[in-house]
């Protein structure tokens, strides 16, 4: 990439001048009046050795200038300006063969092989059984989608994995409604009722109180019959449902882990290590703050002798290495774990010390309607579903009204719907919390998934247009030179997928498609796409199609259906 290019010229330029070796920046400028690049690193130069930036910029200028003719056959000039960038404008050439690649590699534009080789598991999702998948999920799920998606897109052999819970109080209570009510399971939201019902009994019938800590002790254990079927039945039911909301938001795991495997491994592992762990008031602990003084002490097995999450997470940590020999284990999980995955991973340093180092934990914030926060433990929660299904009966009113004769518009409306959600929570950087609208997701005018998807469909619907009139996106010997502004836009794809990928932020590449689209949207309206006696036309048409295939690829990165039709 140019970008690359550019920048190692820079460190050679500084290196030859006997300047100090900084680190800074070579990015694209606000305007394209100061060219293609822009970069800092005379400023920060002048900044550590008190030298006047525009001078150290005009040497740096001159070396890179030199290389011009030879190394950098794609920059037309290079420019100083105050108070000490220096600003590359590219060749009019250099635009027109990024286009021929793109209409030439199609699906494989912007892919790369900088992670070939690497072994990725992606842990994403993490819903737990005998609960509902609620729209809280919805944030690990697209997250840890488009994680894995950049990392495959860029070389790697990614596996994707989902982590539950299917043991702990959570199922007792379940179960022990079920038991103590004596109800009929027969549907996911009937087991999620009981344990919705089941935690409020929780807290104020002593006997339903005891018959908990029984059944989670018995569930634990195995050797309770009508607990076992009862338990099997509950895990079934939730688990089946998941698998059909994983269809929806077009998500397929490879490897599934659960705590009742974890929590023994788990177990093993913390006996093994006493000289890691200490014994405290009958329970097993890691005193974090003996190896840091910013973590904390956890408690890895309870005084029951159970192993707690702790114990479970890094018995996961060599179950998945054991499954999936991982070169980088990535887990996506909510902000309010952050300081739990400290401690965790410190824990995970002293016993598997090559396992933390491949470690990355990805924190997301809260996902949120108008009306506030949800909570699992009250019933107080809307379901991904349900909020889909809203969604779907919004875009299906949107898709009747403007009548294009779309056939299948139940699952127009679908993708439209699922679209929405997922624009919505991937263009925040992953730590922020989101406050979701439903009505803003679904404008069809800008920042929103439909708006990216209804512009694809434009150009598809464009493309076949000027196929009908016999205009094709051929490059001919008189294509003109003329360089639109949407064309020194498209081909920053590549190096924007890469920063998303080493940053793990999808949030990078939902910005730059959105400007694109709007830039794109500007030269349409701007320009006659389709006209015969114009011979621009063929050039427009493959700016077109090279647009849609930028989109295409982007919208399936970021895990969103793109329809040919809107």
């Amino acid at each position: 990439m140019v970008q690359k290019t550019i920048k190692e010229l820079i460190d050679k330029a500084v290196e030859s001048l006997s300047l100090e070796k900084v680190d800074f920046v070579v990015e694209h400028p606000e305007s394209f009046l100061h060219g293609e690049y822009s970069t800092n690193v005379a400023m920060v130069i002048a900044k550590s050795t008190k030298a006047n930036p525009l001078e150290v910029a005009e040497k740096i200028a001159v070396v890179l200038q030199q290389a011009q003719g030879n190394l950098l056959k794609q920059v037309e000039k290079i420019e100083v300006a105050k108070p000490g960038f220096i600003n590359f404008f590219l060749e009019n050439s250099f635009f027109e063969s990024e286009l021929r690649k793109i209409l030439e590699q199609g699906e494989e534009y912007g892919k790369s092989d900088s992670l070939k080789g690497q072994k990725i598991i992606v842990e994403y999702t993490n819903q737990n059984p005998f609960k509902e998948f609620h729209i809280g999920h919805l944030m690990p799920n697209s997250i840890g989608e488009a994680i894995a998606r950049l990392a495959a897109f860029n070389g790697a052999e990614v596996k994707r994995a989902a982590y539950q819970s299917d043991i702990g109080l959570h199922v007792a209570k379940a179960i022990a409604y079920k038991i103590y009510k004596q109800v009929v399971w027969n549907s996911a939201e009937e087991v999620a009722r009981s344990y919705v019902s089941g935690g409020a009994l929780y807290e104020d019938d002593l006997d339903f109180k005891e018959l908990v800590t029984k059944t989670n002790k018995l569930v634990y254990e195995k050797t309770d019959e009508n607990i076992n079927s009862a338990y099997e039945e509950g895990r079934r039911l939730t688990l089946d449902k998941f698998e059909e909301v994983y269809k929806k938001l077009g998500s397929k795991f490879d490897f599934y882990f659960f705590e009742s495997t974890t929590g023994e491994f788990g177990k093993v592992i913390v006996h093994k290590h006493m000289d890691v762990f200490e014994e405290s008031d009958g329970a097993i602990v890691f005193h974090g703050e003996n190896f840091d003084p910013q973590l904390h002490t956890r408690v890895f097995m309870n005084k029951a002798g159970l192993p707690t999450y702790e114990a479970k997470d890094l018995g996961l940590a060599k179950l998945k290495y054991d499954v999936y020999p991982y070169d980088a284990s990535i887990i996506v999980t909510a902000n309010e774990q952050s300081e739990y995955f400290k401690v965790i991973l410190r824990a995970m340093h002293e016993i598997f010390p090559e396992l933390s180092e491949k470690t990355k934990h990805v924190s997301h914030g809260m996902l949120r309607l108008p009306t506030g926060k949800m909570s699992s433990r009250t019933g107080d929660v809307i379901t991904a579903e349900v909020l889909i299904s809203e969604l779907k009966v919004k875009a299906l009113k949107k898709i009747e009204e403007s009548d294009r004769g779309i056939e299948d518009k139940e699952r127009l409306s679908e993708e439209i719907a699922v679209g929405a959600i997922k624009y919505s929570i991937l263009k925040q950087s992953p730590g922020k919390d989101i406050i979701f609208d439903l009505d803003k997701s679904l404008s069809f005018e800008g920042d929103s998934g439909p708006y990216l998807q209804y512009t694809f469909a434009r150009c598809i619907s464009l493309l076949e247009k000027a196929k009908e009139a016999g205009i094709t996106s051929q490059f001919e010997a008189e294509f003109p030179s003329e360089v639109y502004e949407v064309e020194r836009y498209i081909y920053r794809f590549p190096e924007i997928v890469e920063r998303a990928q080493i940053e793990m932020s999808p949030s990078y590449l939902v910005t730059y498609i959105v400007e694109l689209a709007a830039m794109f949207n500007k030269f349409y309206a701007e320009n006659k796409i389709i006209d015969i006696a114009d011979k621009k036309s063929s050039k427009r048409v493959a700016i077109t199609e090279a647009v849609s295939q930028i989109l295409q690829n982007s919208l399936i990165l970021l895990g969103i259906s793109a329809p040919r039709k809107m």
